[in-house]
């Protein structure tokens, strides 16, 4: 089977959430026999054009970008020429582009669209948007989303049921990654004995100020790990209270941050917005045996993150009960590890890179009319 996915970044150019699960499923579904291009956009495609462990990603050029929304002169073009090898598209929304490039190109494949996220922030591109949007979805052959609590809350996927099938994200599990043991002394020495961690891109729906006003509230050592656009309001923002039980690291690579999470006492992850549609952050932490501590915002954190099972559920955007959730943990190291362990059970039942893997390639193989594709190696 040849798929193509088509969403509007990819590596290089970006690796953020969905192009992280885009990359998981290609790698998920590589040992069901399924064969993965992307196509994406780019500033520089001719030498962004590349192959992304193992997987051709094609780039048609970024002429614009309005709310967000890239916007390509040339890519229909590509996207017919690289539609035309494929047995089956792709798609991940939310993006406009995409949906014009579905109804312009006529492509008469099997289409897949996973649903990652409503559409939060851009409200009033979202009421010009809709007619298109809910056109774009009920011309599709399958919608996937990826939890249970977004089924049921999103007022777009409800108005789709008929045609949504729920696929858990999924990912690689990061204890198998060798560790950079010399830096632990390192680590040990800067964070402390015992420390709560945040995985993350730096966006305005992670809840980070919140974060830092637990952190000011508690004293207990945070280490976040990412970067992104708001980098330099935490950095400031850090300075100006004096905040150094906070510890804000920026961009660490794959090894150095399975470290980190195996070093930590507890995952905080404190998104307060429904753009904040899963967390796969949250999946590298089950792995990592951490108890997480969550917000309740009707998403797939929620999933992840059982309330007393796996972490504590808070609400939303509110620094004291964060802290008291923070508190909880810190004095309690036994119920702590057994949320751990809870947390990693999870992970092992639901959401591993090969479960995901094997259901899209299911999901293919039923919208191709062909038999199940066995799995011929090891995920």
């Amino acid at each position: 089977m040849r798929v193509l996915h088509f969403f509007k970044t990819f590596a290089p150019d970006s690796l953020g959430g969905v192009q992280s699960v885009i990359r998981d499923i290609a790698r998920g579904t590589e040992p069901f026999g399924v064969e993965t291009q992307v196509l994406s956009l780019s500033r520089n495609p001719d030498g962004n054009s590349v192959h992304v462990d193992g997987v051709w990603a094609r780039k048609a050029r970024l002429h614009l970008e309005l709310a967000s929304t890239g916007l390509s002169l040339s890519v229909l073009s590509v996207f017919n020429d690289m539609a035309r090898d494929a047995d089956l598209i792709h798609y991940h929304f939310p993006w406009p582009m995409m949906d014009l490039i579905h109804f312009l190109s006529r492509t008469d494949k099997p289409t897949v669209v996973t649903y990652h996220s409503d559409i939060v922030k851009q409200r009033w591109l979202k009421a010009a948007y809709d007619p298109l949007m809910h056109r774009f979805l009920d011309s599709v052959s399958s919608i996937v989303a990826t939890s249970p609590p977004y089924l049921e809350s999103s007022p777009v996927l409800a108005r789709h049921r008929d045609k949504v099938t729920v696929i858990p994200l999924g990912t690689g599990d990061i204890t198998r990654r060798a560790l950079p043991e010399a830096r632990r002394a390192y680590w040990r020495q800067k964070l402390g004995s015992r420390f709560f961690v945040f995985v993350g891109a730096l966006r305005y729906y992670k809840g980070l100020h919140f974060l830092l006003d637990a952190a000011a509230e508690t004293g207990f050592p945070v280490a976040i790990i990412g970067t992104g656009r708001l980098s330099q309001q935490l950095h400031e923002a850090v300075a100006a209270r004096k905040l150094d039980n906070v510890h804000l690291l920026g961009e660490v690579s794959e090894d150095e941050k399975a470290l980190l999470l195996d070093m930590a006492y507890g995952f905080v992850f404190p998104s307060h917005l429904r753009s904040e549609a899963f967390g796969v952050a949250l999946l590298e932490a089950s792995a990592s045996r951490l108890p997480m501590i969550t917000c309740e915002i009707g998403t797939g954190t929620s999933y992840v993150n059982r309330a007393g099972e796996t972490g504590l559920v808070v609400a939303p955007a509110d620094p004291t009960t964060l802290a008291d959730a923070m508190r909880r943990l810190w004095a309690d190291p036994s119920a702590a590890r057994r949320m751990g362990e809870n947390a990693r059970r999870r992970y092992e039942s639901l959401f591993t890179a090969r479960q995901m893997g094997a259901a899209h390639a299911a999901l293919y193989a039923q919208l191709l009319g062909v038999e199940r594709p066995l799995e011929t190696t090891l995920a």
